[in-house]
């Protein structure tokens, strides 16, 4: 890590892409959710799969 921005860096993107939702990231980052979405969007992958499955479970009920 060059400067202490990398460590948060760091943090919002394990965050992000260990399924916490945005506004709860933002939230605890100080960021708007525009502002996170915009910054820290190429962060979050892998998470195709388990949306479809929340999205096919909720129309289940």
């Amino acid at each position: 890590m060059l400067v202490p921005y990398d460590l948060r860096h760091a943090c919002v993107s394990t965050w992000l892409n260990a399924g916490v939702p945005a506004p709860q990231v933002a939230d605890w980052a100080r960021h708007s959710v525009n502002v996170l979405l915009r910054v820290y969007a190429k962060c979050v992958h892998g998470q195709q799969s388990e949306a479809m499955q929340r999205i096919w479970d909720a129309t289940k009920t």
